[in-house]
């Protein structure tokens, strides 16, 4: 189910976003989804996996997903795309693709350890 809204996300992003806006803005302009995205599916995956609240196992959750995510991403455009490693980073822009990115990646390994630290201060 999370493909789905990446799927359309990409489907408007494309032909909408990057042909009137430029690649930057539109990659800058999906960050608040991301965020969005991010916050939801942690929920989720804590909930319906019921994640131990410690903080040490919810670090190795979350790295362990940004492990699989990044797996996933490289696969992607090394082997579906056959773009060398080196292209691929290259291609990035400096702002949306490497810090932008770079910033939502390390929300990502976080949100976990941050959503039981936000429960804990709630209950």
């Amino acid at each position: 189910m999370p493909a789905l809204p990446a799927l359309c996300w990409g489907v408007i992003r494309l032909p909408l976003l990057v042909l009137r806006l430029g690649e930057r803005l539109a990659e800058l302009a999906a960050t608040p989804f991301m965020f969005v995205a991010i916050v939801l599916s942690a929920r989720f995956i804590a909930w319906r996996f019921a994640l131990a609240s410690g903080a040490r196992g919810r670090l190795v959750n979350g790295a362990l997903a940004l492990l699989l995510l990044v797996s996933a991403q490289l696969l992607q455009a090394v082997v579906l795309q056959a773009r060398p490693l080196g292209e691929y980073s290259a291609s990035r822009d400096p702002v949306s693709g490497e810090g932008g990115y770079l910033a939502m990646l390390l929300l990502f390994a976080l949100m976990p350890f941050m959503l039981s630290r936000r429960s804990q201060q709630q209950g």
